[in-house]
């Protein structure tokens, strides 16, 4: 493995010149427990964006980094806009893939005695899994407004309150998508997919406050996490098909060009074009496109949530409580501005699997935290929950505004699927407390706790270096998977 030094706790680099062609230094952000567990293949990704044109200060990997297309998930780079490009491996296929969490006033003792009934009304009223279709129906003229308007178009169709829009990241909306990038295809695939969850890693999660995990009560009474017991649900999901295919779309259309934008790119999975040219900027219109849509299917998916609980409890949504307390994204790249040799540059940041970390006083944050930060969510395993974060200044200084997303995979799917059936996991989970319903049981040990990094160990790296501050951790009721 290449060597890697460390340069002070919880920082490792490679520097420039460690592989011919580094424009920076790359830089592991880690901790002594977890660096161990940083792959070949992650330090040979990170150093390949390491080496692209118009890259600055450095190229990042977060604590959950592992191996992915392209960037490691858990990626972050950071590029000049005259010299720099813009790459579809640096956000991944699953354009805004993001979490939401949304609070109720509800504790386990009101949740335990509906539990199963609850969970098979949500598993009706949010579908998932492959190929999965949403009860949105939408025409092309439709659609091209839901791409375009983003988290406004749920509003104006009544699937979100003012207060929902404003607890996510850019107002669910990001500028500058123009359907006109989008090919028939990728609409093709999207349209019929909006409210859904998907497969793989993304879910629909039950969860409460646990016993002493509120670490922050002053920021977590902000967010409205109050009291031991508080049940909040979690959602993880993206674009589905139709941000993969824009990805697709344009990593052919990016190999097919390189030459013609004088790009000489040593892995093909970091196809790229110059951020100023034709091709880039209608990669990041499309991108654009693919954002807003997935902002919209979580935000769909928060109304069907609604529809359920209100159903099960026989309460309307403002007597249980039923907020949402912030939406981020993990797969998107985006114009922000930060220091670079003492001088505010315009940069265009990508993130693969990992999220803004903006802290108190940004204006990027709701008004109503922005005395403490934005709220960051990080998911873990099926069998660990997740954990609520708080921005901070010293991310926007020294890391573009970022920090990790999750747990991050120390095994593949296939070596996971390999170590327990799908229906023991599940029974070995209900045994434990926690139910789990899914439409494809065989995958369900694909998320087994066992195949992801601690989630403990992750949010002390994190919190130890600066790059967030940990508010409460969340824990599992029940579970539907993709």
């Amino acid at each position: 493995m290449m060597k890697m030094d460390k340069i002070s706790e919880g920082i490792w680099e490679i520097p420039v010149g460690a592989k011919p062609g580094m424009n920076v230094p790359a830089r592991i952000l880690s901790s002594d427990k977890l660096i161990g567990g940083i792959d070949e293949g992650v330090i040979d990704q990170i150093t390949n964006v390491a080496c692209l044109p118009g890259i600055q200060r450095y190229a990042l990997c977060m604590p959950d980094a592992h191996r992915g297309y392209g960037f490691p998930i858990g990626g972050v780079a950071a590029f000049d806009l005259d010299a720099g490009i813009i790459s579809p491996g640096g956000i991944g296929f699953d354009i805004n893939c993001g979490m939401r969490v949304i609070k109720t006033n509800l504790t386990i003792e009101n949740v335990k005695p509906k539990l199963e009934e609850l969970l098979g009304e949500l598993f009706r009223a949010v579908p998932s899994g492959v190929g999965t279709k949403g009860f949105v129906r939408l025409d092309h003229k439709e659609f091209r407004k839901v791409i375009t308007d983003g988290s406004r178009w749920c509003r104006d169709n009544k699937f979100a309150t003012d207060d929902d829009i404003d607890k996510t990241e850019s107002g669910g909306r990001v500028d500058g998508a123009d359907y006109r990038a989008v090919s028939d295809k990728a609409i093709n695939r999207g349209i019929s997919q909006i409210g859904t969850l998907g497969s793989g890693n993304h879910y629909l999660e039950i969860e409460y406050v646990g016993e002493g995990s509120i670490l922050n009560p002053a920021v977590a009474e902000v967010f409205g996490i109050e009291t031991v017991g508080q049940i909040v649900i979690a959602v993880h999901c993206g674009s589905r098909g139709f941000g993969h295919q824009v990805a697709t779309d344009y990593l052919r259309t990016f190999n097919q060009n390189a030459a013609r934008h004088g790009l000489k790119i040593r892995d093909k999975e970091l196809a790229a074009a110059p951020i100023k040219s034709g091709d880039g900027e209608a990669y990041f219109s499309a991108m654009a496109c693919a954002a807003n849509a997935a902002f919209v299917n979580r935000q769909v998916i928060t109304n069907q949530i609604r529809k359920a609980f209100q159903k099960v409890f026989g309460l309307s949504a403002n007597d249980l409580g039923l907020t949402t307390i912030y939406d981020v994204a993990h797969n998107i790249a985006r114009f922000e501005n930060y220091a670079i040799d003492g001088e505010k540059k315009q940069l265009l940041v990508h993130r693969k699997g990992a999220t803004r970390s903006f802290g108190p006083n940004n204006p990027e944050v709701p008004a109503s935290y922005r005395s403490v930060g934005q709220p960051v969510i990080v998911g873990g395993s099926m069998e660990s929950g997740s954990a609520l974060f708080t921005g901070t200044e010293q991310a926007e200084n020294d890391y573009f505004g970022s920090t990790l997303h999750g747990s991050g995979r120390v095994m593949s799917r296939t070596k996971a699927k390999k170590q327990i059936r799908g229906d023991q996991l599940q029974q070995d989970m209900a045994e434990r407390g926690i139910m789990v319903k899914t439409k494809h049981l065989r995958g369900l040990s694909e998320e087994a706790d066992y195949a992801y990094k601690n989630i403990d160990d992750v949010s002390r790296a994190v919190q130890d270096l600066g790059l967030s501050k940990l508010v409460a951790r969340f824990y599992p009721l029940a579970n539907i998977k993709g």
